[in-house]
């Protein structure tokens, strides 16, 4: 078969951050699939593509809803992983991105669970957006022998406690809408002073926050809001 399909990793934000590999497979594209948060939406992941697409390759953008009817989702992904198929089977080259890295918190793993790995499927890995913050921030991930979690603030407050405990280094993804509780739990496992916050990291509206006691546990964050926490790096003063 002469087609193939690329799940491409755009990286955190910054179209420059995008790995050379992905931005060469993008340019030589017949079809490229976007994602967007909403119908009719701008897609982040398409923004930072747009630069390398030729102008021959056919854009798709769709829509996976943020909803919690898992029959909805399911029927968008479904619809999806077949037409992604159909494309591949029809001879062309396929391109499917999305934020950060293809294999972390991301909607193509559903895809992929419907795709299956045939051997036209390549997925190019990308860089993360914990990666990103580690970098702005100068706050390591892990050293030595310390541990690291990445973690989703959506999972029980026991489980975020459970390991905050059990690792030396945590990535707390997923902030936005919980900051007062995360803030409170760093607090009272005396991590507060550990812990960085950045939203919208490489963007243009990149915010970092160093000092959290400082911020209202009500502060207004964007949607891709993150924390670091080192248990070795504290902040001083």
């Amino acid at each position: 078969m002469s087609g193939r399909l690329y799940a491409l990793g755009t990286g955190p934000g910054a179209s420059d951050l995008i790995t050379v590999r992905a931005a060469r497979i993008i340019g030589k594209l017949d079809v490229l699939y976007a994602p967007a948060g909403r119908k009719g939406g701008d897609s982040l992941a398409l923004s930072i593509v747009r630069e390398y697409l030729s102008d021959a390759t056919e854009v798709r953008t769709c829509h996976f809803p943020m909803s919690a009817d898992n029959d909805e989702k399911a029927l968008v992904w479904d619809e999806t992983a077949a037409a992604l198929i159909h494309e591949v089977e029809q001879g062309k080259q396929v391109g499917f991105i999305t934020l950060g890295d293809a294999m972390l918190f991301s909607t193509w793993v559903y895809l992929l669970a419907r795709i299956g790995h045939p051997e036209w499927l390549e997925i190019v890995p990308g860089v993360t957006s914990f990666a990103a913050i580690a970098s702005r921030a100068q706050l390591p991930l892990a050293m030595e022998q310390q541990s690291l979690a990445v973690m989703s603030c959506t999972v029980s407050h026991q489980a975020l406690a459970e390991a905050l405990r059990a690792h030396e280094c945590v990535v707390l993804m997923k902030v936005y809408g919980r900051f007062a509780q995360i803030k409170a739990l760093l607090q009272h496992l005396d991590l507060i002073d550990s812990a960085v916050l950045m939203a919208e990291a490489t963007l243009p509206g990149e915010q970092c926050w160093r000092d959290l006691k400082s911020v209202p546990g009500d502060q207004p964050l964007p949607y891709f809001s993150t924390i670091l926490v080192n248990k070795q790096w504290r902040r001083q003063g």
